[in-house]
């Protein structure tokens, strides 16, 4: 499976995924560049899908279906059928609650496409509230090998890793990761994130360390992510 990333508004990212001539647009808010690329690589879009239903994610989900004929696949049917194919692939659809209720991720071949549900440097607000299901969503996404590569929904990485920085100042590895930052093209792996994601170092030492100075619950798994995702 190949990726393709695109940038719109501020700081959104929609991708396009294909293999051999076929495609799937992935909150495609950056229509003319999605439209270009399709053209140029001679690609049919098969598929527009969302990674959740937050306006700035599906603004530009009608406007790629005019231009291109492809399918809409609503967030209800990804969930209910767990996949799709392109050129004979399966891409995975998980079911990722937390930030919204309806909130999904793409994973195809270690690739995941993780919407809000994931950034790099820190996992998702939680609109929903639900914080044991977003804790749920997040161990679903641990579980995948951690050269596992992560593309988001946003670029918020510089602000992130000045949050992360704030609670673990003697963590190099996130000055580390920053050298190889590049808004042209933002992703981590799993192995990027656990050392310098607070949101899924709720296990690391030095974070316990931190939660339980700021007299913060560190008894189970859930009350450290919990309490980490209280100061992100």
């Amino acid at each position: 499976m190949n990726i393709q990333q695109f940038r719109y508004g501020s700081d959104n990212l929609a991708y396009v995924l294909f293999r051999g001539m076929e495609a799937a647009a992935v909150d495609p808010g950056a229509v003319n560049a999605i439209s270009s690329f399709i053209q140029n690589r001679g690609l049919a879009l098969k598929y527009v899908v969302n990674t959740h239903t937050h306006p700035d994610h599906t603004t530009g989900n009608q406007a790629i279906l005019n231009l291109t004929g492809a399918v809409y696949l609503d967030i209800d049917q990804l969930i209910r059928q767990r996949e799709f194919a392109l050129d004979g692939e399966t891409v995975e659809v998980i079911h990722t609650p937390g930030h919204t209720k309806d909130s999904v991720v793409f994973h195809s071949d270690g690739i995941l496409v993780t919407g809000d549900t994931l950034f790099t440097g820190k996992a998702g607000k939680c609109f929903t509230g639900d914080y044991k299901a977003q804790f749920e969503s997040i161990k679903k996404l641990m579980m995948f090998p951690e050269n596992t590569t992560i593309h988001a929904g946003h670029d918020y990485v510089k602000e992130y890793m000045n949050t992360a920085k704030k609670i673990e100042p003697d963590n190099k590895a996130i000055d580390e990761f920053l050298k190889t930052y590049s808004p042209d093209n933002v992703f981590s792996t799993l192995a990027d994130e656990y050392r310098i994601n607070p949101s899924l170092r709720f296990n690391s030492r030095k974070i316990i360390d931190v939660l339980k100075k700021q007299g913060l619950s560190v008894q189970t798994e859930y009350d450290r992510f919990r309490s980490v995702m209280s100061i992100v």
